[in-house]
């Protein structure tokens, strides 16, 4: 409790807001932070740092919720996997979000098996005690998880266990970011990088983009202190002209990264181009199974095909995914897309951005 405390000091939160403000005076106009991690977006929600910032500094939510950002039609294919008798195993954040006509949910309630966990081990299990079904996990997540759910297939390979695969949606966000900084109607400033992936990637992630794109980046942690003390480090580049990355994390994100997870995740898969929804199709964005390990994709193991399929109509979370709009300026925001029907995974996911304002800044 004592290390909580710490990070959430009011005092030393309202001498930031101070210090932020004082340096917002220096700023030629308003700029544009914009945080890609979940965790941020649901952590300044409900700390209300907004509230403590002047107007001259945005903040907006970006793709930083791997469950967001999962297409449609993968929605779609695993839907089709359960109709055909396969037994899905998913993260819970999976089961309610919409494919284009339906979900897991309710292909569930329509007899397919779909099952829940919190561990990826738990399909490996679930496939030792059915041999004769065939097991599909859902492997969605960014360089956080994808080594865990990578697990399920180094587990298999050794064991020799042939009934367990999996349907791959990784995603990458260094080249998410890149892509959100090259589109100039989105007039990003500067980025709050993501802490949980920082801390497998490290910070030499992210230079090569910066060098780049000459935008400030920080990479901070989830606690508020953490959060403000990264802004008014993204504050102080700008005004010097400066654009570099840096680590307002280093209790936990290293330079280098975890490169013990980064070989093991490296040794099953490699880089490919994926879909985000809301961003479209981005180069070398996502992990697929390298050759050797196709027995175990799911696609290809089953020959089925992750389209490219429209969203659902009216729902605008691309929009928010790119922060183009906030959610309240989505028409079904709090009305007919709500946490009990939504019309969009932003609003079913934990770490959704139309979650977060629903639940903390209605």
């Amino acid at each position: 409790m004592k290390y909580i405390d710490e990070f959430r000091n009011s005092d030393t939160a309202n001498a930031l807001s101070r210090q932020i403000h004082e340096l917002s005076s220096e700023l030629p106009g308003q700029i544009t932070i914009m945080e890609v991690c979940g965790t941020h977006t649901m952590a300044i929600a409900k700390f209300a740092i907004r509230s403590l910032l002047p107007e001259k500094i945005r903040l907006v939510s970006g793709p930083g919720c791997p469950v967001c950002v999962t297409p449609a039609g993968y929605i779609d294919a695993a839907i089709e996997l359960a109709g055909d008798g396969k037994t899905i195993v998913t993260f819970a954040d999976m089961i309610n979000v919409p494919g284009t006509s339906s979900s897991l949910s309710k292909t569930r309630s329509s007899g397919a098996k779909v099952e829940t966990c919190y561990s990826p081990e738990a399909a490996v299990e679930t496939a030792l005690k059915n041999p004769g079904t065939e097991i599909v996990f859902l492997a969605v997540g960014f360089e956080t998880t994808i080594g865990p759910v990578t697990s399920i297939v180094a587990r298999a390979s050794a064991e020799k266990i042939r009934n367990v695969s999996i349907l791959t949606s990784f995603k990458l966000i260094p080249p998410a970011m890149e892509a959100l900084s090259s589109d100039k109607e989105l007039k990003i400033d500067s980025f709050l990088c993501p802490a949980h992936v920082s801390a497998i990637i490290g910070a030499k992630a992210y230079e090569p983009y910066v060098e780049k794109y000459q935008k400030p980046c920080v990479i901070a942690g989830f606690e508020p202190l953490d959060i403000l003390s990264g802004i008014k480090m993204i504050l102080q580049q700008i005004i010097k002209g400066e654009a570099r990355v840096e680590n307002n994390y280093s209790r936990v994100v290293k330079y280098e990264g975890n490169q013990r997870a980064v070989s093991f995740i490296y040794k099953y898969l490699e880089c490919s181009d994926a879909c985000w929804r809301g961003l479209g199709m981005i180069p070398a964005s996502g992990l697929s199974l390298k050759k050797e390990y196709h027995g175990f994709d799911a696609e290809k193991r089953f020959g089925i095909r992750i389209s490219n399929r429209a969203e659902n109509k009216g729902c605008r979370c691309g929009d928010v995914l790119k922060g183009k709009i906030i959610p309240s300026q989505c028409p079904l925001f709090a009305k007919t897309c709500t946490p009990e029907k939504p019309a969009g995974p932003c609003m079913v996911s934990s770490e959704g951005t139309c979650s977060a304002y629903y639940k903390y800044m209605r």
